[in-house]
């Protein structure tokens, strides 16, 4: 907190000159009322499982130390912010524009804010929860991760978006990953591919390991074994697919094609494909997922797999704000969207 701090015959007070409130957190009100720091979070959000005793208690340490639930100056009579919460891996990666601004623009129609955090901040409970927000959505999650554990625990409403975790009762809006790689390996395969190989991605998320099972499922259907020398796992990031390609081709007899589940990934792919000098796709073909505005650049014209991501965003920020508002069911719904196949100039048929 950079706060000095003594102790007094009430306990342990902040140092502060009167009327000065800068600073002040959710830690201090649970000190000045002598309850644990995620008590007073879940009372000060509302959460029905905090009597309306200590509910009151929180709040009369709250008004002695001029505190306010949020930045946002919310008032302490008010349970709502109509602040949706939004977790990302990193706000640099040019990926999460693309759910940002629909999510944004479809929670602001419905009369809410959106609040971004990154995923390292999230893991920071006490600072995300503190916020005060209403609900989340949730784009990051491992399939041991700890975010959307917590937010269960606390009673929030969230929605994933892009990802799930096995296991967690939440709504969801995901694209058929499985669907969309069997369509990818059918297509690869009926360009004459044979030695094809695939940069995955993480495998401790359901989009990796959805996607990993739908292209090998793909390639089994298409009669294309796939070899253990010419597959990669890495995080969705251009520096991995660049790293995953360069091993691949070192392999003895290096594929014809290499199917990327991402289009960072596969922007890294051609930038060691040119790097070794093959041209794509006469000497090597190379694919993505995602279809974000790049891929379609002139000179990346990438073939790719496309996820509805305006239209995936907007049902996520719909799905948390009926959540948040108690006007769905008990049970978690799930929104599955289709993938669409985007042919352009990366994928052609192997040289003879």
């Amino acid at each position: 907190m950079g706060v000095s701090e003594a102790v007094s015959n009430r306990g342990r007070v902040p140092l502060r000159a009167p009327g000065d409130h800068r600073g002040i957190s959710s830690r201090d009100v649970a000190r000045e009322a002598g309850l644990s720091q995620s008590t007073v979070s879940r009372a000060l959000r509302g959460d029905a499982r905090v009597t309306e005793q200590t509910r009151e208690r929180v709040l009369a340490a709250a008004r002695r130390l001029g505190y306010t639930p949020n930045a946002l100056g919310r008032n302490l009579s008010q349970r709502s912010t109509r602040t949706i919460g939004m977790v990302v891996t990193e706000i640099s990666n040019p990926f999460y524009p693309n759910l940002i601004a629909p999510l944004h623009d479809e929670l602001a129609e419905l009369g809410y804010n959106m609040a971004l955090f990154t995923e390292s901040a999230a893991h920071s409970f006490d600072t995300l929860f503190d916020r005060g927000i209403d609900g989340a959505v949730l784009t990051t999650s491992t399939l041991d991760g700890t975010v959307p554990r917590e937010f269960l625990r606390r009673g929030l409403p969230f929605t994933f978006l892009t990802r799930v975790v096995d296991g967690i009762p939440a709504d969801s809006v995901t694209v058929d990953n499985a669907l969309g790689a069997s369509l990818m390996a059918a297509r690869v395969a009926r360009f004459g591919h044979r030695r094809i190989g695939a940069i995955f991605g993480p495998a401790d998320t359901s989009t990796g390991r959805d996607r990993e099972r739908g292209f090998r499922a793909g390639l089994a259907a298409a009669g294309v074994e796939l070899d253990d020398e010419a597959v990669d796992y890495g995080p969705y990031t251009v520096d991995a697919g660049r790293g995953a390609m360069d091993s691949i081709l070192q392999a003895p007899n290096p594929p014809t094609a290499v199917v990327c589940f991402n289009d960072l990934v596969a922007i890294g792919a051609l930038n060691a494909a040119h790097a070794a000098g093959l041209r794509v796709p006469e000497d090597i073909s190379i694919t993505g997922w995602d279809d974000l505005p790049m891929a379609s650049w002139e000179i990346v014209q990438l073939t790719t797999v496309r996820q509805s991501m305006h239209e995936m965003a907007r049902a996520a920020a719909r799905l948390t704000v009926e959540r948040v508002e108690g006007r769905a069911g008990p049970e978690p719904r799930h929104v599955l969207f289709d993938p669409e196949l985007i042919l352009r100039s990366t994928l052609g048929p192997p040289r003879a």
